[in-house]
């Protein structure tokens, strides 16, 4: 019985460390970090996700089918676009999409929510308004190249 305490301690340390490693980010906060200005044709597209719920479960993040980030708990990234349509979407057991229109010159905030899902959570990417998204994403680490 007592040797069974001895295995089951080191696992659950491991598990520990896992998740608590899987919530750590490193870059600045968004509040930090100096942004460049945008070209006058292009949009930028912030995508976040402050939950750490679900923290293990980081799909790629694609913007029309072309993975651009990962869904990185407490984390964003941000990608400049030419004005137009744009999807963004998570892949786990099924796609979630939501769908923009990006102006010239406009910012757009997309924040990555986890839902529970039939074997595994889903992390759906969700449009949020500028105001919305700014006081979300302020305290989020950049995740980005």
């Amino acid at each position: 019985m007592n040797g069974g305490k001895r295995f089951i301690q080191p696992i659950l340390a491991c598990v520990f460390l896992l998740l608590v490693s899987a919530c750590a980010t490193s870059g600045p906060t968004y509040s930090q970090m100096q942004m460049m200005s945008l070209s006058a044709n292009s949009g930028r597209i912030y995508v976040y996700r402050t939950s750490v719920l679900g923290a293990a479960i980081q799909p790629s993040v694609k913007i029309d089918g072309i993975a651009v980030g990962n869904a990185v708990p407490q984390g964003y990234f941000f990608i400049d676009r030419p004005a137009g349509n744009y999807k963004i979407s998570t892949e786990t057991e099924v796609d979630r999409i939501v769908s923009l229109t990006l102006e010239p010159g406009q910012t757009r905030y997309v924040r990555l929510d986890p839902t529970f899902g039939f074997i595994v959570g889903h992390i759906s990417p969700v449009l949020v308004d500028t105001d919305k998204g700014q006081s979300e994403i302020k305290d989020c680490h950049f995740t980005g190249k």
